[in-house]
């Protein structure tokens, strides 16, 4: 059976991202922990306070997040009382969140540590440099990597699998 590896941890985008993405979280969550606020949840609120209610599929499309990801990280908010899930207006079946006055002010509390932590963050990479990640992070949010008919990841590993190749996942 021969080996096939599709991509090695020193050339795989995604892995690189995805530790970037996990180290500047936990960088984040330290300076926001004083707000009583995870990185995600100062996202969330965030997002909802500059856009006003959002349904709960526009938020997750907005997050770049699947709807069952964006539920788990509304509930500790919803329980906190720092948002409210409500019938939409447009269509009672439909979810509506919105930020409360206490999310407001949770929000306002943990601006001090994510000012900090922006600035933290373009201190150490330079304005231009940081400039150009986040239009560059922003591109890829957009981007579509294959044809809607292209076949997905489990299907490529049963194809592989049926070939008699084991396939290495050097991402998981």
């Amino acid at each position: 059976m021969s080996l096939e590896i599709r991509s090695t941890a020193q050339e795989c985008i995604c892995l690189a991202v995805r530790q970037a993405a996990r180290h500047v979280t936990q960088f984040y969550d330290q300076l926001l922990a004083p707000s009583g606020l995870r990185t995600t949840q100062f996202s969330l609120l965030a997002k909802l306070r500059r856009r006003g209610p959002m349904t709960i599929n526009a938020l997750a499309a907005e997050m770049v997040m699947d709807r069952t990801t964006l539920g788990r990280n509304i509930l500790p908010l919803e329980r906190d009382g720092l948002i409210r899930v409500e019938a939409a207006p447009s269509d009672r079946r439909s979810k509506q969140i919105r930020v409360t006055r206490r999310g407001e002010k949770c929000v306002d509390a943990a601006l001090k540590g994510w000012t900090e932590a922006q600035a933290q963050f373009e201190s150490a990479f330079g304005s231009g440099p940081t400039s150009e990640l986040r239009a560059l992070l922003r591109a890829v949010t957009t981007t579509q990597f294959a044809p809607e008919d292209a076949p997905v990841a489990h299907e490529a590993e049963s194809s592989a699998k049926a070939q008699g190749r084991t396939v290495v996942d050097v991402n998981a």
